[in-house]
C-alpha cells in the first residue's frame, strides 16, 4: 500500500519497492487540494521458475482519492485516509519432477477485483538523526488497509471453478530515512489476514519491502 503523507497542496510523491519474494511494486500520488489527494498503484510478482514446483505469476493495478492533514501540536504528524478500487489477475502452476523435466500438474488462473479503504498514520522524529556527517530527517509510521477481494473468473486446468472472495485486513509498519531533499529509504514489514475459510482465496505471505520515496512540490 502506498503511504505518501501529503503535507500540501501540489505536492507529488513517487515510490519503488521490492522484496525477496520477487515482488516489485510501484506508486504515485498528487495532493490536489490542502486536504484531498489521489493515487496510483502497480505491483507485479513472478515467484518460482522452469525448475520450481510451484510458479506464481500476478500483477495488479490500483487508484485511489482520499483526505489528508497534519496534527499534533507541532504538525509534526500526517493523517490520511483513502478509498479505491484495482483489478488484477494470477496464475498459479503446481509441477512436479518427471524423466523428461518439469511437467505441469494443474494450472489455477484467476482474474479479480477489489475496493479498499486505507487509514495512514506517521511521525517525523522532532530531533533529527546525525548520519553520514549529515542530520537527516527520520520518520515512522504504520498503514492498516480493509479490503474486499472478489474472483471475476476462475479457471482450473482451463475449465471454469466456483469464484470466491474474502475480506483482508493488512496492517503494515514502514520507517523512513532521508537520502536526501526529497528523497527517502524506506523499510516496510506487516502482515496478510483473511477473514473467510477459502479453498483457493487466502491470505499471503507477509510483507518485507525495501524501496525509495521521492515527494516534492509541483511547480
Amino acid at each position: 500500500p502506498a503511504t505518501p503523507m501529503f503535507r500540501e497542496q501540489g505536492e507529488a510523491y513517487a515510490a519503488a519497492h521490492v522484496n525477496v519474494k520477487g515482488n516489485i511494486s510501484a506508486n504515485a500520488g498528487l495532493a490536489l487540494t490542502e486536504h484531498v489527494a489521489v493515487l496510483a498503484n502497480g505491483s507485479y510478482a513472478n515467484v518460482g521458475g522452469a525448475s520450481s514446483n510451484d510458479n506464481f505469476n500476478q500483477h495488479l493495478y490500483e487508484g485511489a482519492i482520499g483526505y489528508f492533514t497534519k496534527v499534533g501540536k507541532e504538525k509534526r504528524q500526517v493523517f490520511e485516509i483513502y478509498g479505491g478500487y484495482g483489478v488484477g489477475s494470477s496464475t498459479d502452476i503446481d509441477s512436479r519432477s518427471t524423466t523428461t523435466g518439469m511437467a505441469p500438474v494443474e494450472e489455477r488462473i484467476m482474474n479479480f477485483d477489489k475496493i479498499f479503504v486505507q487509514v495512514n498514520y506517521s511521525s517525523t522524529r522532532k530531533r533529527k538523526l546525525d548520519l553520514f556527517g549529515k542530520k537527516r530527517n527520520l520518520n515512522y509510521g504504520t498503514a492498516i488497509r480493509v479490503s474486499r477481494v472478489a474472483m471475476k473468473d476462475f479457471t482450473i486446468n482451463g475449465f471454469a471453478a466456483p469464484t470466491e472472495e474474502n475480506l483482508f485486513i493488512e496492517p503494515l509498519f514502514f520507517t523512513r530515512l532521508e537520502l536526501n531533499k526529497g528523497f527517502q529509504l524506506q523499510y516496510t514489514n506487516g502482515f496478510n489476514f483473511g477473514l473467510m475459510q477459502n479453498e483457493y482465496l487466502k491470505a499471503g505471505n507477509a510483507v518485507f519491502t525495501l524501496g525509495v520515496t521521492y515527494n516534492f512540490r509541483k511547480k
